[in-house]
């Protein structure tokens, strides 16, 4: 038995940054036109991702373009995406956003996530700190008073064509 697998060979999107659920992505994605090749943007929430790192894994964008709800399925290492950047990390409690279907104005909107907080209090975490030994000893700071400093009554402001008025 012949195996599709053996017959094609797969190459793996290595750029694709994490994203999952309520995220909301742009994808940059080949179109061609004729005989022209442009690149064209899709910026939508991620509702689905299915298959991980599988020859297969492929994911679902949706937005609203004037008005009517898009929705796009991508396959991950497709070598027609040229690039996926991540815009906005939602918090969703679902793996699929399906309800989203029928929503529309604020209703639709994803809560920010606070993942990107916690990764970064990780990458600092994991950093190693600077040994004392290698620190630079303070120097010996002689205390000196601070200077008496006058406290000044504030200036009158100086009269403008609409204050003169009033005055008279």
């Amino acid at each position: 038995m012949i195996n599709l697998r053996d017959l094609v060979p797969f190459k793996r999107n290595t750029e694709l940054p994490d994203f999952r659920a309520g995220d909301t992505v742009k994808v940059n994605v080949r179109v061609k036109e004729g005989d022209r090749e442009r690149t064209q943007a899709f910026q939508g929430v991620v509702i689905k991702v299915v298959g991980g790192a599988t020859p297969g894994a492929m994911f679902t964008v949706r937005r609203v373009s004037h008005g009517i709800g898009v929705e796009r399925t991508f396959f991950s290492h497709s070598p027609l995406i040229e690039k996926v950047e991540m815009v906005r990390q939602g918090h969703v409690r679902r793996a699929r956003l399906f309800y989203l279907r029928d929503l529309s104005g604020k209703a639709a909107r994803i809560k920010e996530s606070g993942r990107k907080l916690a990764a970064l209090a990780e990458a600092i975490a994991g950093e190693p700190e600077m040994p004392v030994e290698s620190a630079p000893a303070p120097a010996a700071v002689a205390e000196t008073p601070a200077p008496a400093v006058k406290a000044e009554a504030p200036a009158a402001p100086a009269p403008t064509p609409s204050n003169a008025d009033e005055k008279k």
